[in-house]
């Protein structure tokens, strides 16, 4: 039997589920049925906007399922009835045992980062602001606890000086894409052999704990290294921000994008200094960040220079 024989079922819900998705249909593997999250209200109007999971498998005529709650008998039915013999997970929802144990063959996910490290729901943002070296993407069976199951396969990457989460999101949404197929394959045919999490040596283990608003604000009195790396690992989404002060005492929130340092001579931390045509940047502990792509509140992200051109006496602007 090939990956190409099997009934499998789909979750997730973001555009990095997407790609993989995409690639079993393209591929000709037999998706059976996708399952996401219901339909929500977003935007000024408040309208109904489907998950990118949802859109792509609309247009391919797939069969969709939108469960509110996962252990709903009806749902469960329905799951059933698919007669699913293997579940694929890219960035869904926490799954109860009835779910996941499911499909003859079981249920994996498919999670980025290099397992055991970085468990939970922001692994590519936190290997970036922590300023590691390389992440990845593994597939592992699903069990109990969540992000603990046996890890069947991995692809590794390296993390550049210059990269973004945005960057790697994208390059691990591509290799995710091939390592589910292979995957796929794999257990269709029995040829792998997965390992338990406990097996593998690692001193420390790195959390990867959901990302709120009060965790992106930047602390200034931080190195700069921390500070610039803080700043990619936000950027795109949800991004690092700072407030600035006015010449007329409005409080202005900044979301910050990109950044290189630059040395300074001890210079306190939170000085903000700018030619107000080019230049703006904000001392650390130990080192100028130089902005260059930024974002003031109720206005689009733009470059330092255009910021610049738009905003009244920017020599005034002070952090608060």
């Amino acid at each position: 039997m090939t990956g190409k024989d099997l009934r499998i079922v789909f979750m997730g819900t973001p555009d990095f589920a997407v790609a993989s998705l995409k690639a079993l249909v393209e591929g000709g593997y037999n998706v059976v049925g996708v399952i996401t999250v219901p339909d929500k209200p977003a935007g000024r109007g408040r309208q109904l906007q489907q998950s990118a999971v949802k859109q792509y498998a609309v247009e391919q005529k797939l069969y969709v399922m939108q469960p509110e709650k996962l252990k709903n008998p009806e749902f469960i039915a329905e799951l059933e009835a698919l007669k699913a013999d293997l579940q694929v997970v890219v960035a869904f929802r926490m799954l109860p045992e009835v779910v996941w144990r499911m499909p003859r063959l079981g249920t994996f996910n498919l999670h980025g980062s290099l397992l055991p490290q970085y468990r939970g729901a922001a692994p590519l943002n936190w290997a970036v602001i922590n300023g590691d070296k390389e992440t990845g993407v593994t597939t592992f069976l699903l069990s109990h606890e969540i992000d603990t199951g046996a890890i069947l396969f991995h692809e590794k990457i390296a993390i550049g000086e210059k990269d973004t989460v945005g960057d790697i999101h994208d390059s691990l949404m591509e290799i995710g894409a091939g390592l589910v197929m292979k995957t796929v394959d794999a257990l269709a045919e029995g040829n792998y052999k997965s390992i338990e999490q406990d097996e593998i040596q690692s001193e420390n283990l790195n959390p990867a704990p959901k990302i709120f608003k009060e965790d992106c604000k930047i602390d200034w009195n931080k190195p700069a290294v921390e500070v610039r790396n803080l700043i990619r690992g936000l950027s795109p989404y949800p991004a690092a921000w700072t407030e600035l002060v006015d010449a007329k005492g409005k409080v202005l929130s900044l979301k910050i994008f990109m950044a290189e340092i630059e040395l300074n001579n001890g210079v306190v931390p939170g000085t903000l200094e700018t030619d107000g045509k080019n230049t703006f940047k904000i001392a650390a502990k130990d080192g100028w960040l130089v902005i260059s792509d930024l974002q003031l509140s109720g206005k689009k992200r733009m470059t330092t220079a255009d910021f610049l051109r738009g905003v009244h006496e920017p020599e005034t602007f002070k952090l608060q």
